[in-house]
């Protein structure tokens, strides 16, 4: 059966097409930097918003036309959603996909019926993943739905939750490693506190490295070899996360014997939300060896919270580019359109408009930034700008074979201090423009 018999698998036309449901910009097979744009771009559909969204927010219900969906949480009505998927995915030209396991899989009465529907639902991915060739990138567990996790699933103060989150990423590493998942995913959506009167907050943190290196142990034992990722997630739902940004990811996985077992997997309407820019979060993984993957969407400024939009901002997807192409890709991790349609876009077509958007933009991007990067225009300036430690003084502080003794001898024996250039902002920014 069709789901969306109406949508051809979506083609590569160019950019002088008119048609909303082709790519003008996102051509799987063009090389850019040695890599095909499939391998480097390496698209993923998130299952929980593009098949699982129903367009409901805090004001009102869901709005989402999904003719497929029965209404009901039963394990049949999740199989026929995975045929809805597979069939979306393939006629996108995706290679991959992403879920949590209570995306995939209804919750049971207890761990256990849990366990066997989430069994049911694998097969059923299995033999579809079989048929096409489409790959899951990464998975894992729902750890802040269930009421259960109120006071949060590695950070609760209660050891019978703490048991149970760690039952449930057992099964889910159990299902990405028989899936073939490359990334497993840790999604701290309740890691934090709201009121430190209430909270011991060192206990809280060493019960949550205590819970990532039993999954990494647990990886071990049945040969998940795939790639562990962290992602920071700031301000919601707890007023303080303890993922909060990519600094204090790492400065996390440092302090309790992770930085060599986890990288991290950045976010866009994450990294706004922490004040920051995407490129800033970006590049401070890529420096640190821990850019891993990343969740494509963006936020409204003007909004204060997680609306997960499609990305559609070549500016910004050059900026993304710009650091993936400087560390030749993001493999084995990628780019997960962690991003949901209007509820106001609530008929099924408008899944493909929105993805072929993103994939576009991206495309975009990693051309554009390309260009950049050959002709080292803006390479070149940073190079020029730091000069002065490429030898001389420069070269010995860097080398550390200087003191502040003898800092202060070669400032007074030197008397007058070079002059410092202009940063040059503005002209870098139309840099990037006339690329653009």
């Amino acid at each position: 059966m069709a789901y969306f018999p109406e949508v051809p698998k979506i083609a590569y036309e160019g950019p002088k097409s008119r048609n909303p449901l082709a790519f003008k910009h996102y051509n799987p097979e063009e090389v850019i930097e040695g890599q095909t744009m499939k391998d480097l771009l390496r698209f993923s559909v998130c299952y929980w918003h593009t098949f699982r969204g129903t367009g409901s927010d805090p004001f009102g219900s869901a709005t989402l036309q999904r003719p497929w969906d029965d209404g009901s949480d039963s394990v049949a009505n999740a199989c026929k959603r995975v045929e809805v998927a597979f069939e979306f995915i393939e006629k996108l030209g995706a290679p991959f996909y992403c879920f949590h396991d209570r995306d995939v899989a209804p919750e049971g009465a207890n761990l256990a019926e849990s366990n066997r529907n989430l069994d049911a639902v694998a097969k059923v991915l299995k033999e579809h993943q079989q048929k096409t060739g489409i790959q899951l990138l990464w998975g894992t567990a729902n750890l802040f739905s269930h009421r259960r996790y109120m006071h949060g699933a590695a950070t609760t103060c209660n050891a019978d939750v703490f048991a149970h989150a760690a039952a449930q990423v057992k099964k889910a590493l159990e299902v990405t490693h028989d899936l073939g998942g490359v990334n497993y995913v840790f999604w701290g959506g309740r890691e934090g506190y709201h009121n430190l009167y209430n909270t011991d907050l060192k206990r809280e943190l060493d019960h949550l490295a205590r819970f990532m290196h039993m999954a990494v142990d647990h990886a071990k034992s049945i040969g998940f070899t795939g790639q562990f990722l962290f992602e920071p997630k700031p301000k919601e739902p707890t007023k303080h996360q303890y993922d909060f940004d990519a600094a204090a990811c790492l400065n996390f996985c440092r302090t309790y014997g992770l930085a060599d077992k986890v990288k991290l997997n950045i976010e866009t309407n994450h990294a706004t939300l922490a004040g920051h820019t995407m490129m800033h979060e970006l590049e401070f993984s890529r420096i640190n060896g821990a850019l891993g993957s990343i969740d494509a969407n963006t936020g409204d400024l003007l909004l204060g919270w997680d609306t997960d939009q499609f990305p559609t901002d070549v500016y910004l997807t050059t900026q993304c580019m710009l650091v993936i192409l400087a560390q030749e890709g993001l493999a084995p991790g990628g780019i997960n359109f962690d991003a949901k349609v209007r509820r106001e876009s609530f008929e099924p077509v408008d899944l493909f408009y929105a993805h072929i958007g993103g994939m576009d933009a991206f495309a975009r991007g990693a051309r554009t930034a390309a260009a950049i990067r050959k002709d080292g225009a803006l390479s070149g300036f940073v190079k020029k700008r730091y000069r002065s430690f490429d030898e001389g003084i420069g070269a010995k502080i860097e080398a550390g074979t200087v003191s502040f003794a003898d800092l202060e001898k070669y400032v007074l024996e030197k008397g007058q201090l070079a002059p410092n250039e202009s940063g040059r902002q503005e002209m870098l920014e139309n840099l990037i423009n006339d690329y653009l």
